[in-house]
């Protein structure tokens, strides 16, 4: 099954109408005579393959009926409440990549840092990251007893999906609530985990279905594209590792287990840099030989307000014209700092083709977040195809474009990275050829590449900003580096003042919801909060 036609599969295990916190899964028998449960719906191979693409459509949709009016999670609304969406708000707005210039609830509080417990934004991102994982407990829970080698296979990918969802969810909260498959359907109250045991769980859980999940074909856009392979495995590992010091404080390194699961990844030999840096976020870009885990999108198949759809339409406003971009409409939202456009030597895209600046109409500075010719547009993102054609589906109010959760440019800057802060199993001769490598894509040329004296942690931290910008990483990237919060790095509008402010340093996790707290009475709050 190719996971670029990702439709949402409706099952027992996709309905969960209440808070995570209250129970740990909803158990299928209370739905009804009619109901159809895991002890009914997986027969075949084929049953649970139907039911894996619901995992993986929990990061891409958020309902049973699309774009919008049937929520997996009551009181959360179907196009607002995509998984993506509030992954995409609350690792860029947060930071000096984005800001929106819509008045929607809380939604200005994350590029201001005053955001509160009450903010339904946050809530949102929380109830997302626990319902992928609920579905997954019941997903494997369903799975455990089949011999069938597929279904093994598709157990794991499962494991994964449920580890990336807790890996968000230490990055985003530290102490969330954690259960399990082995917490059977039932209502209690789920305890909450710590930083440390959630790591070293979501460590445990990559190593255990290493062996199980497949090798990457390395045909782009293949059977395997969107699934769970081992190059996804050991980007999921690097990263854990990379930011082992944020979850587990100062002194916690293992810069060297990052490196050796690159080590891993690049040996695959299965993925290499696209030809051209905009591939990856066109339309069909399940075509680049660089990505190496997705979150898909159908314009015909998957349709949401959320998740892409949501990042390329927003991006959109002042003089921009829409069918450039694949779609029919601008909303008028997000755009970014100076501070981004300061990082490059260059903002025409004239040397740096990544410079993807729409300027005409636009100010530099931004005034009034509200306005949004204020702030330079980004038109990395598109829905139409490379080198100039429409999307697939032909549906231009929902996009074809996948969003590139991993891809291979990363790594080689997490290479880099890891080598710089003293990682054993690497070498920096061999993280300044990684590096040349991006910086001749995106200039075309050996123009921008740089020497070993000019290769430092500072420098890595702006060039994954010149790089990833927009991919859901900087706010990840700038704790690491301290410069997130409690720090003299500042940008426009950090803390609501216009020429930015330092904050404090609590503001580095995310508060646990109020409304889970008051659910939950075991959950205690964030500090600071």
């Amino acid at each position: 099954m190719n996971m670029k036609s990702l439709k949402t599969i409706v099952v027992a295990l996709a309905l969960i109408a209440l808070m995570p916190s209250c129970v740990n899964d909803l158990n299928p028998k209370s739905l009804g005579s009619q109901a159809v449960t895991a002890t009914t719906v997986y027969n075949t191979p084929a049953d649970y393959l139907s039911g894996l693409a619901k995992l993986y459509a929990s990061f891409a949709l958020s309902g049973q009926q699309g774009p919008a009016g049937n929520s997996d999670i009551a009181g959360l609304d179907e196009g607002f409440g995509v998984y993506l969406r509030e992954l995409w708000n609350t690792q860029e707005l947060t930071t000096d990549e984005a800001v929106i210039a819509w008045n929607d609830q809380t939604i200005k509080n994350f590029h201001w840092q005053n955001w509160t417990p009450n903010d339904v934004f946050i809530a949102a991102m929380y109830s997302r990251e626990m319902y992928t994982v609920t579905i997954a407990n019941e997903f494997i829970r369903a799975s455990a007893a089949s011999s069938d080698a597929s279904v093994k296979q598709y157990r794991a990918e499962a494991r994964f999906v449920r580890a990336l969802a807790y890996w968000h969810a230490l990055d985003h909260f530290g102490y969330p609530p954690f259960v399990t498959e082995a917490d059977l359907p039932g209502a209690f109250f789920p305890k909450q985990t710590d930083p440390a045991s959630l790591f070293s769980y979501i460590e445990g859980e990559l190593t255990a279905i290493e062996s199980a999940l497949p090798d990457p074909s390395g045909v782009p856009g293949g059977a395997d594209y969107g699934h769970a392979t081992k190059g996804a495995l050991y980007m999921l590992q690097a990263k854990l590792y990379l930011n082992a010091e944020t979850y587990l404080g100062a002194g916690n390194k293992k810069y060297t287990e990052c490196i050796t699961a690159l080590n891993k990844l690049f040996a695959l030999n299965k993925y290499s840099l696209a030809s051209n840096y905009l591939l990856n976020f066109a339309a069909n870009n399940n075509t680049s030989p660089e990505l190496i885990f997705t979150i898909n999108y159908d314009g015909a198949h998957s349709q949401s307000y959320g998740g892409m759809d949501y990042i390329i339409h927003a991006a959109l406003g002042g003089s921009m014209t829409a069918t450039n971009f694949g779609v029919t409409g601008t909303w008028g939202g997000t755009r970014t700092t100076s501070a981004l456009v300061a990082k490059f030597a260059d903002p025409s895209g004239n040397t740096d083709k990544r410079a993807q600046f729409y300027t005409s109409g636009q100010n530099l500075v931004i005034t009034d977040i509200g306005a949004f010719t204020d702030g330079y547009a980004i038109k990395k993102f598109t829905n139409r195809t490379i080198p100039d054609g429409p999307s697939a589906s032909g549906v231009p109010d929902f996009v074809d474009t996948d969003w590139p959760m991993f891809r291979l440019a990363d790594a080689y800057l997490m290479y880099a990275e890891a080598v710089l802060r003293g990682g054993s199993g690497g070498d920096a001769a061999t993280a300044l050829t990684y590096v040349n490598s991006v910086l001749t894509r995106a200039y075309g040329n050996t123009t921008g590449n740089i020497t070993g004296a000019q290769l430092t942690l500072d420098w890595i931290l702006d060039e994954r900003a010149r790089e990833l910008y927009w991919e859901g990483h900087r706010r990840t990237d700038l704790i690491r580096y301290g410069k997130f919060s409690n720090s003299t790095y500042v940008w426009p509008w950090k803390g609501n003042v216009a020429n930015g402010m330092s904050t404090d340093a609590h503001l580095n996790l995310f508060p646990i919801p109020t409304t889970d707290l008051s659910a939950n009475p075991t959950l205690k709050q964030n500090a600071g909060y």
